[in-house]
């Protein structure tokens, strides 16, 4: 049961009719949503004329709703948690019911769940998120190497591209989606999270039949104490922040950019970096391999904030003290693939580290390993591009 939707013209029953299993988080089996089925609570026989009009218009929304697509769920383990906040919660919290555990910033169906939840319903309840679940399994010499990639779209600020930009008063930005990625070798786990979303204060797009609307920043003296909001809920988060902006410095974007590295330098520390990088201009439409530039600037940042890791007992080596966060405009096409690239890098010392490569050892060396990664993260790419855009990535092309 996904949740129940109580509308004026009566409440309907959101119900998973299909399920593909996809693979496993940490061991336990996930599932994508393959069927979905809206049903009807209550069938009133004395319904008014403008209630069956209004019926028939809510009715082509659900069957709209029946047809979301990326929803993602287990039975027995808490989809929402990365692995190393699940690995520090305690028993007393695991033992709660699964949707009493959930992260509500990636819980799709908190809403559904509201009146199963009053009517103590626990199990009935479960979690769902929206985003991506890929797995591959590469071979390195005689070791076997698994990799993971989950995204986990955030229920805050939610719609879709041009309509949905910036950030919302409680600091809350549009397309904000963490991607953890899990390496599993020689009784070894370890996992890396970076996050994307668009620039963290009120901006809009006003939608037109140009090609590229406008940028609006919109009650710019507010952009400060919003960014702040986001900022500060990020390290409580994730701990330290390293903000990538990857937009031009010329045009629209160039406004865009001038407003969020003003807005940031406030609260520039230790803990909150900024970087910003013009992708276009320093990569073009095919120079990829340039990001390495970008890579240099980052570099001291990923390797003192590290990555999360345990040891063939399960205990924590050492844990991950900071996150990426990418944007660019739709933070979908250069956010891609600069994600990808620096998953890449920290997969590759991951292992090294566990001693699967050796020193000097990098991805390219294996070529089935590398294609499959490509795909692996050209697939994540599309994935979230259709929840927010409706059309694959545009440089999911180069990144396969």
């Amino acid at each position: 049961v996904i949740g129940v939707l109580k509308l004026a013209v009566g409440s309907y029953f959101f119900v998973i009719t299909d399920r593909d299993c996809v693979g496993s988080y940490l061991g336990h089996a996930i599932f994508k949503v393959t069927g979905l089925k809206v049903l009807r609570c209550n069938d009133s026989l004395n319904t008014s004329p403008e209630q069956k009009k209004m019926e028939s218009e809510i009715s082509e929304l659900l069957d709209a709703a029946e047809k979301t697509m990326g929803l993602y769920f287990s039975y027995d383990i808490n989809l929402t948690l990365n692995s190393q906040r699940l690995y520090d919660v305690d028993d007393e919290f695991k033992s709660r019911p699964l949707w009493r555990q959930a992260e509500p910033r990636f819980l799709w169906n908190s809403y559904l769940l509201e009146p199963l939840i009053e009517n103590k319903l626990d199990q009935y309840l479960l979690p769902v998120i929206q985003g991506s679940f890929q797995n591959i399994q590469a071979e390195v010499g005689s070791e076997k190497v698994n990799v993971t990639l989950i995204a986990r779209r955030c229920t805050g600020r939610i719609g879709t591209r041009m309509w949905r930009r910036g950030a919302d008063a409680e600091g809350y930005a549009a397309n904000f989606v963490e991607s953890e990625q899990i390496m599993q070798s020689k009784g070894y786990t370890a996992s890396y999270v970076q996050v994307r979303g668009s620039m963290p204060f009120l901006w809009e797009q006003i939608v037109d039949l140009t090609y590229k609307p406008s940028f609006d920043v919109v009650r710019q003296e507010e952009a400060p104490s919003v960014l702040e909001r986001h900022f500060k809920d990020l390290q409580k988060k994730y701990g330290a922040v390293l903000a990538v902006d990857l937009v031009n410095t010329q045009g629209g974007e160039g406004r865009l950019h001038e407003r969020y590295a003003k807005s940031i330098e406030p609260i520039l520390s230790e803990d909150v970096r900024y970087v910003h990088f013009d992708f276009h201009r320093i990569c073009g439409h095919v120079h990829f391999e340039r990001l390495s530039q970008l890579y240099e600037q980052i570099e001291d940042y990923l390797k003192k904030h590290k990555y999360f890791l345990l040891n063939e007992k399960g205990e924590k080596i050492q844990e991950q003290l900071g996150v990426v966060r990418n944007n660019c405009i739709d933070c979908l096409d250069r956010t891609n693939v600069t994600q990808s690239m620096i998953a890449r890098r920290i997969l590759e010392s991951q292992l090294q580290q566990i001693e699967v490569f050796g020193v000097n050892d990098t991805i390219t060396k294996y070529p089935a390993f590398d294609a499959s990664y490509k795909v692996l993260w050209a697939n994540h790419g599309d994935a979230i591009s259709i929840q927010y855009s409706g059309t694959p990535a545009l440089k999911g092309d180069f990144v396969r």
